[in-house]
């Protein structure tokens, strides 16, 4: 199978979380080696009709999607589903349309919402401008478009009771978090990412990962910042270690998180693989926070690890993820 390995091209000051996506053609790239694939790397710009040429050139059975954004805008990100759908050419992961969907929180929200999927109340700018009503509790203030967790810390979780008030701490951090912000309910509780892979017709849930809170974390606030993701042996990345074990008295809850993550699946028609970022309240509910429709892969990273845990090789993965591509 001939294999174009789709990514987005990497500025030279380039930041953790961007260079990443390097290390997920490496590691793809060694996978369809060992799988005895013909392939070939191919970084993608702003400029669709270059794009459009190279890949026409190559002419790939399937292309191996791992654009995460486009001359570094998040919010562009799907424009290499749109592309490739054009084309008339089999990619890996998801479509244009689910792909704009979970590229926005706030939109991805609102498809949650339409489903009756629960997720933490939201406030836009443009909300908090027009002076909407704030509930008195913790908001958490996040990118709507860049995800790797850029510009979070815990600097971010704060109290607030006032439109205007809110309104100066979300602009205040515009810039950091990509151009783009919205607030969030805080959930105070734990967290889960639950993977999915495709198999054929069949969605199998890969084993769930909690992030287990340590250090100062475990009383205080409890999220996985830039630090945690990017800054490896820093406090955060210590703090905030990754667990398999599920213990017989969450057996339940599991059951609830993987329904859950099925339906996410379905409400926004992901295909390929994926993975669903919960909370969990301290009364036990559940509530979605993240819909990434293109999970890093590599070794170190959450997907990777929880196809570890289903007892896949990383190659035998990449090799399901492409048949599934292959066979749309």
């Amino acid at each position: 199978m001939k294999v174009v390995i789709l990514h987005e091209a990497v500025a030279v000051d380039a930041r953790a979380d961007e260079l990443d996506v390097l290390d997920q053609v490496a590691a793809v790239a060694a996978a369809l080696a060992h799988l005895g694939h013909q392939h070939e790397a191919l970084p993608m710009t702003g400029d669709l009709q270059a794009a459009e040429r190279q890949l026409q050139e190559l002419a790939p059975d399937v292309v191996c999607n791992l654009v995460e954004s486009i001359d570094g805008d998040g919010r562009a990100l799907y424009l290499a589903p749109e592309l490739l759908e054009r084309l008339g050419l089999r990619f890996t992961g998801n479509g244009s349309r689910a792909t704009r969907d979970a590229a926005s929180k706030i939109e991805s929200k609102r498809v949650l919402a339409a489903h009756d999927l629960p997720t933490p109340a939201w406030l836009s700018q443009q909300q908090l401008r027009a002076g909407a009503v704030v509930q008195p509790e913790r908001y958490i203030l996040k990118s709507v478009f860049e995800h790797g967790s850029l510009g979070l810390d815990q600097g971010c979780v704060l109290f607030a009771d006032d439109a205007a008030q809110l309104l100066l701490e979300l602009e205040s951090r515009v810039e950091r978090f990509g151009g783009s912000a919205f607030v969030e309910g805080y959930v105070h509780g734990r967290e889960f990412n639950l993977a999915l892979l495709q198999n054929g017709l069949e969605v199998q849930h890969l084993p769930p990962a909690e992030i287990c809170f340590a250090g100062a974390m475990a009383q205080g606030v409890r999220i996985v910042g830039y630090q945690a993701k990017w800054q490896p042996g820093s406090t955060d990345d210590e703090d905030t270690p990754r667990s398999f074990a599920v213990a017989e008295a969450d057996r339940e809850l599991v059951q609830k998180l993987q329904a859950l993550a099925m339906a996410t699946w379905h409400a926004f028609e992901l295909r390929g693989y994926a993975r669903v970022d919960f909370r969990v309240d301290e009364r036990g509910d559940p509530w979605i926070i993240d819909i990434n429709t293109n999970p890093c892969l590599t070794s170190g990273a959450g997907f990777a690890a929880a196809v570890e845990q289903a007892g896949l090789s990383f190659a035998q993965a990449i090799e399901q993820i492409l048949l599934t591509a292959a066979s749309a």
